[in-house]
């Protein structure tokens, strides 16, 4: 078996329905829910996502810890090293996302008999009801399942990026992603604080970051040739515009729809928030106290 890791923030709509599908495919794989090891790790949340999470403590093997959010991937190498766990090998769920029965069975399958420390599943993004299958680069592979001892994680922009000792593989089962469950005021407001991490990364790959071009075109996954591709990206003038383009004629978002063109086209918005915040760290410095003090003189 393994422990599920469930990352929360202001969840109350979400977090219910995440952990009820652990529970759901636990009993769908034959699975006693009593050797389940569900940890949620909230960010201090001001809604009622851990009342919600507690209730389940009475009935299952579900436990709500606190601890002040700083960074995803200090978030989450701090749980992996700090947060016991019954057992070795852990899930992480975010708490849009959801567990499937066959992904659920494959992990159990998995860590019964592991070739690798680390193992990516590949998310499918659910957008005002449709899967987006085409613009998201499916299969977009993220770290989720690992041998705690083997796997931790460094910051990188507003998210994270997996660090292993070990060799790592791919899960086939997939997860779902329900990026917009809450509606777009919360895409946005989580998006505008997400664009200020993504420029402060992209000033720093600007003044001494690299782009690894080996593994831009000759990765050995489909995660290395992101990552170098990402590097890249920051480098590249008219990003939102290029990106849109990209996303909706060269991966094909216009197959996905009235929700493909709005997600290519929140996805360019997304990147041109990074450029304008970039530029202003670039261009106007946060002004000092006496220069405050100087023009009220």
């Amino acid at each position: 078996m393994f422990s599920i890791y469930i990352l929360t923030f202001n969840e109350e709509l979400d977090i219910a329905p995440c952990i009820e599908s652990v529970l759901q495919s636990a009993r769908r794989s034959k699975v006693d829910t009593d050797d389940l090891d569900i940890v949620v790790i909230d960010s201090c949340s001001s809604d009622r996502t851990c009342e919600i999470a507690s209730r389940y403590s009475d009935q299952y093997p579900v436990r709500v810890i606190s601890h002040r959010f700083e960074s995803h991937g200090k978030q989450r190498t701090w749980m992996i090293r700090e947060v016991e766990t019954r057992y070795g090998w852990a899930y992480i769920l975010e708490a849009d996302e959801r567990m499937t029965p066959e992904l659920f069975s494959e992990c159990c399958g998995t860590v019964n008999n592991p070739e690798h420390g680390g193992y990516f599943a590949a998310e499918r993004v659910m957008f005002m009801g449709t899967w987006i299958k085409h613009s998201t680069q499916y299969p977009r592979y993220q770290m989720r399942l690992f041998d705690k001892q083997k796997v931790w994680f460094s910051d990188y922009g507003h998210t994270e990026r997996e660090e292993c000792e070990c060799s790592t593989g791919h899960l086939k089962a997939t997860y779902p992603h329900f990026t917009q469950g809450k509606g777009f005021e919360r895409w946005f407001d989580k998006h505008n604080t997400y664009s200020s991490n993504e420029a402060k990364e992209t000033v720093r790959q600007l003044r001494s970051g690299k782009v690894n071009w080996r593994d831009l075109f000759f990765g050995k996954t489909e995660i290395d040739r992101r990552h170098a591709l990402k590097d890249l990206s920051q480098r590249v003038p008219f990003r939102p515009v290029l990106r849109w383009l990209y996303m909706y004629f060269v991966l094909g978002g216009i197959l996905d729809g009235r929700a493909g063109f709005a997600w290519c086209t929140l996805q360019a918005f997304y990147e041109y928030m990074i450029v304008l915040k970039a530029w202003e760290i670039e261009n106007l410095p946060v002004p000092t106290l006496d220069d405050v003090l100087e023009k009220v003189v």
